[in-house]
């Protein structure tokens, strides 16, 4: 497609001032246009890059970083998605498993009565996901088989799904902070140093050792504030009249 685009269209386009396009071609971020009597006219390609330049904008790098990005140097835009990746994709990830209806309810003891409400629930924590003829997928069976545990205890679904319910909003909180710790004294100084090649050995050090770090502080914590729940529970049950030490 031929370059048809005046700066004021291109601006007009991607929502980037004109001042502001001609500052990223002053940078080196932009291919200057195509003239054509005196006019500069732009293409799809200057539309593509602006909107690249505006999304990692929008993702906190700095114009710096962004520069390195788009000049790929020493594969730069390849280690950045590497970097997304292990982010976003959790090692040994579970394979999900699909379950009838029928199943479900040989491996759980709920009621007709009590079944739209359970499911629900369930479907709303992400246990469950409906995929239609009675048929449920469930993306990790760890925690479905965690669950069916619990009930096995003499618990009931529902209550153990509201148990559930907390620890996910709880999660959500922690696993916030330690993120905003990694992004806040590791991930933002090496952008805004212009992500030297050199220190990027060090940053993935640090993403790779992020979950298994937090997942270990989670548990080293919950044991501890676990084992405290329980014994002030059972010794206020033992202090009361006709209680079990009595």
């Amino acid at each position: 497609m031929p370059a048809e685009l005046t700066i004021e269209q291109l601006a007009a386009q991607t929502g980037m001032s004109v001042r502001n396009i001609r500052a990223h071609q002053a940078r080196g971020l932009l291919a200057g246009p195509e003239l054509r009597l005196r006019v500069g006219y732009y293409g799809p390609e200057h539309v593509a890059r602006l909107k690249l330049i505006r999304d990692l904008q929008g993702e906190g790098f700095n114009l710096a970083a962004i520069k390195h990005l788009l000049d790929d140097s020493e594969g730069m835009a390849q280690r950045l998605a590497q970097f997304r990746q292990a982010l976003t994709e959790p090692p040994n990830a579970e394979a999900p498993e699909t379950l009838t209806i029928a199943e479900l309810g040989r491996r759980f003891r709920v009621s007709p009565d009590e079944a739209p409400r359970v499911l629900a629930r369930a479907q709303r924590l992400g246990v469950l996901v409906t995929v239609g003829d009675g048929r449920f997928e469930v993306p990790s069976p760890a925690l479905l088989a965690v669950a069916e545990r619990v009930v096995a205890r003499g618990v009931s679904l529902d209550g153990a799904l509201a148990v559930f319910e907390q620890i996910e909003r709880h999660c959500d909180l922690i696993s916030g902070s330690f993120v905003n710790l990694f992004l806040d004294e590791v991930w933002r100084p090496f952008m805004d140093a212009g992500m030297p090649v050199q220190r990027w050995p060090e940053i993935e050090q640090s993403v790779d050792g992020l979950r298994p770090l937090a997942t270990e502080a989670l548990l080293a914590i919950f044991g501890q504030r676990m084992s405290a729940q329980i014994d002030a529970a059972f010794g206020e049950l033992g202090r009361r009249p006709g209680g079990p030490l009595e």
